[in-house]
């Protein structure tokens, strides 16, 4: 056995793991938050594909950019903020070497819980969408899709399982739409993505691996790897009045091909890493309720995660195989028009998990539900202000990972926990119309 196979594929196959997570809107669940607009965020993103309240949503479909008849511009920004807890952990790790009743490793157990890994991340956007004529519209925009960060401290006792996790994302999105009639619009556009993720990882001081006392405490892992990657979105709204309204988008996710500087097993190498992206559908629906000041709204969106099978690599080859799912967002919210200055919302979203049978301390995840309220403030009749509030709360899972000797086969350490992760996302947004 040598320090390079120690965790080799384990501690590389945690790294692109959440490397993956920082690419693209598409990354629901596992680690996908919502981050196109404050309005959204008030209302839980729901019937966002298609309320068109601002130019925010062609960020969401690109057909419901044809509803617009003046030019719109939206900026603000979202911050994140996860916590995220390690609770009834348990640390198992070589200890050396135990002569009874036969010669073989031994373990011993500590404690591994973790109050607070999380952190705040900002998630800055802009959106504009600029109708042509009566038929035919254009926008671009740029918003982060993903944005958060977990780190443990150094001396946590079970580092390799956690340390950094830093990842960040990027989209360029130029779209267009087509009214067809008074009923159909279609729209579609491009979307350039680009991915960074910086992780580290240094092996237990607890580690006593016999035969190898360079290992405790040492640097495990240290990657910074990024790339870019071009996905297109297409999209459709049918207007049943000026009251009621539905509509539909799909968003096709490339595979990102991500290069980057990895130390592991005491070297540094480039390596290019090809990561397989979900698929995104959604469908919305917006009511106004005649005669009254109410409107309801709600989205169904499908995110495909099955397709996240396994990791591969020029190099390395492949790094590991996984078990993710189909994920889900049942989203319901109303909106109150108060009066001329203002404007309230609120929202529930109930979000399923992307993770299965595969977890992690580092990249929790779970099912998790949404509570959102917000409200616009008109400044006049052609600019305002939205802000938005959601709290995200997550579900309890167990969590139970483990690292072997790639020549022996032995337990080097395992961790058992679970693990709990909630978030508060907050937005503030201006909007005008020339």
């Amino acid at each position: 056995m040598n320090k390079t196979r120690l965790f080799k594929k384990s501690l590389l196959a945690v790294t692109i793991t959440t490397a993956t997570l920082a690419s693209q809107q598409a990354l629901a669940a596992g680690f996908q938050l919502n981050a196109q607009s404050a309005t959204g965020i008030g209302r839980a993103f729901a019937g966002d594909a298609v309320i068109a309240d601002n130019a925010s949503v062609m960020a969401r479909n690109p057909a419901a950019m044809a509803l617009f008849d003046k030019t719109e511009l939206s900026l603000g920004f979202e911050s994140i903020t996860s916590m995220i807890e390690v609770k009834d952990a348990k640390y198992t790790h070589m200890d050396g070497i135990t002569f009874v009743p036969t010669p073989g490793p031994k373990y011993s157990t500590k404690d591994a819980d973790y109050d607070d890994a999380g952190d705040t991340s900002i998630a800055p956007n802009i959106h504009l969408i600029v109708p042509v004529n009566d038929t035919f519209a254009w926008g671009i925009n740029a918003y982060s899709n993903f944005g958060t960060k977990t780190e443990f401290s150094d001396d946590y006792v079970a580092s390799e399982y956690a340390g950094l996790t830093d990842v960040k994302s990027m989209n360029i999105g130029l779209a267009g739409s087509l009214r067809i009639n008074e009923q159909w619009s279609v729209g579609a556009g491009l979307d350039l993505i680009y991915g960074q993720g910086k992780l580290e990882r240094n092996l237990s001081n607890e580690l006593n691996v016999p035969g190898k006392p360079q290992l405790t405490g040492a640097k495990a892992l240290d990657a910074d790897a990024s790339g870019f990657a071009l996905g297109f979105n297409v999209g459709t709204v049918y207007e049943l009045d000026e009251n009621n309204r539905f509509g539909f988008s799909y968003r096709y996710s490339p595979t990102l091909a991500a290069k980057g500087d990895i130390y592991y097993g005491g070297q540094e190498q480039s390596d290019t890493l090809y990561m397989p992206l979900p698929d995104m559908a959604e469908f919305s629906g917006y009511h106004r309720i005649e005669d009254t000041k109410f409107a309801v709204h709600y989205s169904v969106q499908y995110i495909g995660w099955g397709v996240f099978d396994k990791l591969e690599a020029d190099k390395a080859g492949e790094l590991n195989t996984y078990e993710w799912q189909t994920g889900m967002h049942y989203a319901l919210g109303g909106t109150y028009y108060l009066n001329q200055d203002w404007t309230l919302r609120a929202g529930y979203m109930y979000d399923t998990s992307a993770q299965d049978k595969v977890t992690s301390i580092s990249v929790p995840d779970s099912d998790r539900q949404w509570f959102s309220a917000g409200f616009t403030y008109h400044l006049d009749s052609k600019s305002n202000i939205d802000f938005g509030f959601t709290y995200l709360m997550g579900k309890d899972v167990d969590v139970k990972e483990s690292q072997y000797d790639d020549a022996t086969g032995a337990l080097v350490s395992s961790i058992e926990a679970t693990t709990h992760a909630d978030a508060i996302l907050l937005g503030l947004q201006y909007s005008r119309s020339f």
